[in-house]
């Protein structure tokens, strides 16, 4: 099959069906089924209906006849790795990898699912949502729940196996609950997943930055902590190139160093960067615990992808995640330096049919400046 942008009916289609769902979502479906309802709950209802229909092979079919948007100039290859566009599902939706079916025929270039921990994980208590909508953003503190990285990643190479066009990444995390113990367990935790995701997906993704663990975040606190980190993980042989999952809110000069320590070792690229923990500014509940997605992490991402492509060049292959809900700030988050771009809350926010807007948004831009391809764009603002 040829491209959609390149079939007038097919485009003409692709169009009014996308318009034709973001007016639904708008007016119907976010106020009256997805808004009216708990956050938690309104989850859970999600990932159930993702299960149900990535059982319908006709529900499939019509999703990717009414939203897949190809073209070829939002073609690229990052880090030996062949994508249909650069937009994908971050981490911390689906943890036990449930929407991989929905999101290949939406048109999702890639999905990182989990993250994932080498122990089932119940996670925190609940409640783990809060919404800010006059922030764009969720209040996050889930703890990485999910079913355990053997099970994960075993979906996980399924779904990657069966998807037609989507890569699958995996994430995976130190286990929060109460058999952690000192930096050699948490070391060992994560080899426990790497050695299970080694060849099984198209990229792994190492999260050492997730804000909501009884844990804490050692292997951020110092340099040190995160080489021996990587020192183990470096002798177990993988195939797929390594992203890793950096913080949002160290100072230039920690992550700078952080970044300098992964740069000797097997790591090909970064994930810029977890829930934003300062809430300067904003109005928000004392009792809510958590990190904000979405609004609050915009423009510190962009500038944290900036700077970190401005110094370390082409080392790493930069992934960037955090308040993406428009094709004019994917395109930004691209000029700074990322390769890839990746959200969440533009889902809840947005509707399903976002990842068409941002592809048709995102290739009309390219076109306007003269790219012909999305990776000529990377970095061209610094």
């Amino acid at each position: 099959m040829g491209y959609v942008s390149e079939s007038f009916w097919h485009d003409a289609v692709n169009k009014a069906t996308t318009d034709l769902f973001t007016f639904g979502y708008k007016h119907v479906v976010k106020p009256d089924l997805v808004f009216s309802r708990p956050p938690d709950q309104a989850h859970d209802d999600m990932l159930a209906f993702c299960r149900m229909a990535g059982q319908l092979p006709p529900l499939l079919w019509l999703e990717r006849a009414m939203l897949d948007y190809t073209d070829p100039v939002l073609e690229t290859t990052v880090m030996g790795v062949d994508f249909a566009n650069p937009f994908g599902l971050s981490a911390g939706l689906d943890k036990n990898c449930e929407m991989a079916a929905v999101l290949d025929h939406a048109g999702f270039g890639f999905e990182t699912v989990g993250s994932t921990t080498s122990r089932p994980c119940a996670g925190n208590a609940k409640p783990w949502f809060h919404r800010l909508p006059e922030y764009d953003s969720m209040m996050v503190h889930v703890g990485l729940a999910n079913i355990g990285s053997d099970q994960v990643i075993d979906r996980a190479e399924q779904a990657w196996t069966h998807a037609d066009g989507m890569q699958v990444s995996v994430s995976i995390a130190r286990t929060n609950d109460d058999q952690v113990g000192d930096l050699d367990e948490g070391i060992e935790d994560y080899c426990v997943s790497m050695r299970r995701a080694a060849g099984r997906t198209a990229m792994v993704e190492v999260n050492v930055s997730c804000p909501n663990t009884t844990a804490g975040e050692p292997f951020t606190a110092s340099p040190e902590n995160l080489d021996r980190l990587f020192d183990a993980l470096d002798r177990i042989d993988r195939p797929q190139p390594t992203l890793v999952k950096m913080p949002l809110n160290k100072p230039w000069e920690e992550f700078r160093d952080l970044v300098a320590v992964l740069a000797e070792h097997n790591v090909q690229g970064l994930t810029i960067a977890n829930l934003n923990k300062d809430r300067t500014g904003l109005q928000i509940p004392d009792g809510w615990e958590g990190g904000l997605s979405g609004g609050p992490c915009t423009a510190a991402s962009t500038a944290l992808v900036a700077r970190t492509r401005r110094e370390f060049g082409d080392r790493f292959a930069i992934a960037g995640v955090g308040g993406v809900f428009t094709p004019r700030q994917a395109y930004e988050r691209i000029r700074a330096g990322a390769d890839l771009v990746m959200f969440i809350s533009a889902l809840m926010y947005r509707g399903p049919q976002q990842i068409t807007v941002l592809k048709r948004g995102l290739a009309r831009l390219l076109k306007r400046d003269g790219f012909a391809h999305v990776a000529d764009a990377v970095g061209v603002d610094l």
